[in-house]
C-alpha cells in the first residue's frame, strides 16, 4: 500500500504485510504482473503516438477472460457492444485494447511509452527498488495480449504510484521521498534529504489531460464503482473525483489471484492537495480482500482526516475481528 503527495512525491503511507513467509518490501518489489495497469500505458501511446482521443468510438466482442486470434478481427455481426476509449478503460475492456494496439501502434511505440512512464528503469528512492519489467512481444497476437494487460509485464506498488502521480502531474515525473532526516542519538541532524531532480517529462500535459479523463470512468461507472458508492449509489467520497484503474490477473501456475488498484484523488489540485494511491492485494484460491477496496478505505482515512465535507474513516473493527478469528 502506496500513498503519496503527487506535488512533493512525499509518502504518507508505504505499508506491507504477508501472511507467510518471513515479511518483506512489497513495495518495492515488481514481482507482481501489472495486469490492466497496464493499460494506462497502452491508453497514453493511443493518445500520444496514435492521436486517439477519449471519445474515439470502438465496437468489439469477446476478451473478457482471455484473447484470441479472432478477437482481433473486427466483425460487425459479432460487434454488438460499442464504447469509447474512455469507457473501454474505464470497464478494461481487452478487446477495444488489444485492437486498438494492433491497428495503431507498433510494438516499438507501446515499448518506448512504457520506459518512459516507469518501465524499465530504476526508480530513484531511499531504498533500492527493483525495476518494472517490460517484455514487449513482436507477434501481433502476443503484442495485443500485452497491450491489453496480460503478462509480459511487472510492477512493484511504488512505481504504480509514481504512474498515477505523472498523469496528476501533467505527464512530469516525481521523485518519491520517505526519509527527511537522520539524526543522531543526541538529537543531531547528520543527514538531510537533498533537493529534488528536476522533473522528467515523461508524456505530454495533453496527454495526461486525456488519460486522467479515462481513468475517471473507472471510478464514477466502471471496474471500481460499486468499491467507491455504497449499495444506494452514494459516493464514499462525496466531492471528490477519484481518477483510477484496476488490475485483476490469476496465475495458474500458483493459484494466486492479483488484484490491483491505483490512481489519485481529486482529479483536480484545485480544492484539495492531491495523493495519488497505490495497492496490490495478491490472495489466495480463498479471497480475502480486493485493492480497489483497500486504497479507497486508505483514501477515506486521508479525506477525512482533512475534513473533508462527507467523507467518513472507514470501519476497521469488523477488519480486525475476521484476522483474529481466522
Amino acid at each position: 500500500m502506496v500513498l503519496m503527495e503527487v506535488a512533493s512525491g512525499r509518502l504518507l503511507v508505504y505499508a506491507s504485510h504477508v501472511d507467510q513467509g518471513p515479511a518483506r518490501d512489497l513495495c518495492a518489489e515488481a514481482t507482481a504482473p501489472s495486469a490492466s495497469l497496464f493499460k494506462i500505458v497502452t491508453a497514453s501511446a493511443l493518445v500520444e503516438d496514435a492521436h486517439l482521443g477519449a471519445d474515439t468510438k470502438a465496437c468489439y466482442s469477446g476478451g473478457e477472460q482471455r484473447i484470441g486470434a479472432m478477437d482481433l478481427v473486427p466483425d460487425a455481426q459479432r460487434d454488438r457492444w460499442c464504447t469509447t476509449l474512455a469507457g473501454a478503460l474505464g470497464r478494461s475492456i481487452n478487446t477495444v485494447f488489444a485492437r486498438m494496439a494492433t491497428e495503431h501502434l507498433a510494438p516499438s511505440q507501446l515499448e518506448a511509452m512504457a520506459r518512459r512512464m516507469v518501465y524499465g528503469q530504476e526508480l530513484s528512492f531511499d531504498v533500492p527498488v527493483q525495476a518494472s519489467a517490460v517484455h514487449m512481444p513482436t507477434s501481433p497476437l502476443e503484442f495485443a495480449r500485452t497491450a491489453a494487460g496480460f503478462w509480459n509485464t511487472t510492477l512493484s506498488p511504488l512505481a504504480a504510484a509514481e504512474m498515477s502521480a505523472i498523469v496528476a502531474r501533467g505527464g512530469e515525473t516525481v521523485r518519491p521521498s520517505i526519509v527527511e532526516s537522520v539524526a543522531s542519538e543526541s538529537g543531531a541532524v547528520i543527514w538531510s534529504a537533498p533537493d529534488p531532480p528536476a522533473p522528467r517529462r515523461a508524456i505530454a500535459r495533453e496527454t495526461a489531460e486525456q488519460v486522467a479523463a479515462m481513468m475517471a470512468h473507472t471510478v464514477n461507472e466502471g471496474t471500481s464503482y460499486r468499491a467507491f458508492h455504497d449499495g444506494h449509489g452514494t459516493p464514499f467520497l462525496p466531492r471528490i473525483t477519484v481518477a483510477g484503474k484496476t488490475g485483476t490477473l490469476t496465475s495458474p501456475d500458483t493459484h494466486r489471484f492479483y488484484t490491483w488498484f491505483t490512481g489519485f484523488a481529486p482529479i483536480t489540485a484545485q480544492s484539495s492537495p492531491q495523493v495519488a494511491v497505490a495497492a496490490l492485494v495478491i490472495n489466495g484460491p480463498e479471497w480475502q480482500l480486493k485493492a480497489n477496496v483497500l486504497a479507497r478505505d486508505v483514501l477515506r482515512a486521508y479525506f477525512a482526516m482533512r475534513g473533508a465535507t462527507g467523507v467518513t474513516r472507514p470501519n476497521t473493527t469488523a477488519v480486525a475481528r475476521r484476522r483474529r478469528e481466522k
